[in-house]
């Protein structure tokens, strides 16, 4: 194995395992009954303080499944034409 592919496999292990987290710490987007009915009674400062939050995990989200695209992409290529 050469140097870039160690890297190149230890940024995937990496990120992956940011993804499973990231998604992990994110609420459910349905939360059935139960989030029909207490839902009301939540204050508008509290629903806006939840979304921020909610808000940046998914941008996280999105920001490290594209890098992990990428990276993914540039790794196959790179295997590809440099083990000729």
């Amino acid at each position: 194995m050469t140097y870039y592919e160690i890297i190149l496999g230890v940024l995937l292990i990496i990120s992956s395992l940011l993804i499973t987290i990231v998604v992990l710490l994110q609420e459910g987007k349905n939360a059935g009954l139960s989030g029909a009915i207490a839902g009301g009674a939540e204050t508008f400062f509290g629903k806006n303080k939840g979304r921020t939050i909610e808000q940046k995990l998914v941008k996280v989200t999105k920001f490290i499944s594209i890098f992990f695209f990428v990276l993914v992409l540039a790794a196959t290529l790179l295997l590809t034409f440099l083990k000729k």
